[in-house]
């Protein structure tokens, strides 16, 4: 009887899984961070453009072109705008450096109210943080097997 009465319960549970999970189309997903990541990219390529009409150098253009980029996703998240675009473009939006602001600036802003040092100043990277630590991590890894590489003369 407590068998019967556990695959009946399991049933229900599976049904309610199913109409709580979000339905995701691959396809349609793609083509939207596709468009997404591509509009940010083309508006980062027309920054720099700018920049070199107006005859600064390569170092210059590309450090303009992040600042600017930097700036308008912070105030694109000040705003509440970016989080709408990064739900609709996905990777897309979360993939170039306006989502790693946008991983800076949106726990700066959720947690202003708890004050400068406990609220801002110990929430800003919990989101960017990890992304940090294990981008140098692994740059290190990588970067002690090419010393290794390179030691054994290869």
């Amino acid at each position: 009887m407590e068998n019967i009465e556990k695959k009946k319960q399991e049933k229900r549970y599976e049904t309610y899984v199913k109409q709580k999970t979000p339905v995701h189309s691959l396809w349609p997903n793609m083509l939207k961070a596709f468009v997404t990541g591509g509009a940010i990219c083309t508006l980062g390529q027309l920054i720099y453009n700018y920049c070199k009409t107006q005859k600064l150098p390569e170092d210059a253009c590309s450090g303009w072109t992040s600042l600017i980029l930097v700036l308008l996703s912070v105030i694109l998240t000040g705003v509440n705008i970016y989080p709408s675009i990064a739900k609709w473009g996905g990777a897309g939006a979360l993939v170039p450096i306006t989502g790693f602001a946008n991983s800076v600036a949106s726990p700066a802003i959720e947690y202003k109210k708890e004050g400068q040092v406990f609220g801002i100043g110990c929430k800003i990277f919990t989101i960017a943080g990890p992304v940090i630590l294990y981008g140098i991590f692994t740059s290190w890894v990588l970067g002690f097997i090419y010393w290794l590489w390179t030691i054994m003369g290869r």
